[in-house]
This record gives structure tokens, sequence and C-alpha cells, in this order.
């Protein structure tokens, strides 16, 4: 692959420490969600996992939407990333929540949902190594 863009960031101190980007343009203090045993004062790597997933399957969306004339600007995705013991470590499961915009018949949005999941470099990434749920509301 020929990378178009490749996004730079450092992390210092695992889940409590700091997240900043190599232009400096996201900056933010880490911590672990009170569930996990952390202080949940600042964001965690499911929060910024999710934030991108979403965001880019709606540009997916995005894109089939416009291959098929059919137009999704104003659906929402909203990713929840779960994160829980596996093994001896951990495993991560996603849902993905896609509220399509009114007007659009069930089985066009089923179809443009699954054709985004094909296009989605993060769910490129994703899949065969988490579980990922499309949900159509």
């Amino acid at each position: 692959m020929d990378a178009l863009y490749t996004a730079v960031a450092t992390a210092t101190h695992g889940r409590e420490g700091r997240a900043v980007t190599s232009d400096g343009k996201l900056d933010l203090a880490l911590s672990a969600p009170v569930e996990l045993g952390g202080n949940g004062q600042g964001t965690n790597p499911e929060q910024l996992f999710a934030a991108g997933y979403a965001a880019c399957f709606g540009s997916a969306l995005g894109v089939v939407g416009r291959a098929a004339k059919v137009d999704v600007s104003d659906a929402a995705v909203t990713a929840e990333v779960g994160i829980g013991k596996q093994g001896e470590g951990f495993a991560l499961a996603v849902t993905l929540r896609v509220e399509l915009p009114e007007g659009i018949e069930e089985e066009t949005g089923r179809k443009l949902v699954e054709q985004a999941h094909q296009v989605c470099p993060y769910s490129n990434a994703t899949r065969g190594n988490i579980a990922v749920d499309l949900v159509i509301e």
C-alpha cells in the first residue's frame, strides 16, 4: 500500500499519560475509565478508537452513498467500543449504530451500510480480529 497520508501520535505513560499528535492538533490527557480502575479524568484509548471508527465509517458511507446516488449526508454513526478480558489478555468488540436519513428504504440502507463496512479502513483493519456488529437505527 502506498500511504496517501500518515498520522503520527505519541503516547507516554500508557493509560495514565498523555497523547500528542506530531502536528499538535491533538494533545490530551489519558486515563483509564473508572470501570477499569482508573480515575476517569481523561480520555481513554477506547474513546479515541470509537471516535475514529465512527468518523471513518461515516465517510465510507458517504462514498458508497454517492456512488449509489443516495444522499446519506445527514447520517450519524455511533461507535460503541467495549473492552474485556480474553484469556490472559484483553479484547475489543464494536457495535456501529448507523442512523440513516429519513426516506431511505430499509433494504437500500442495509446494502449501503454493508458496502461501507467493506470500504472503511477501520472495518478492513479489524475484520477477523474483533467482533463488529452493524445496527441500523
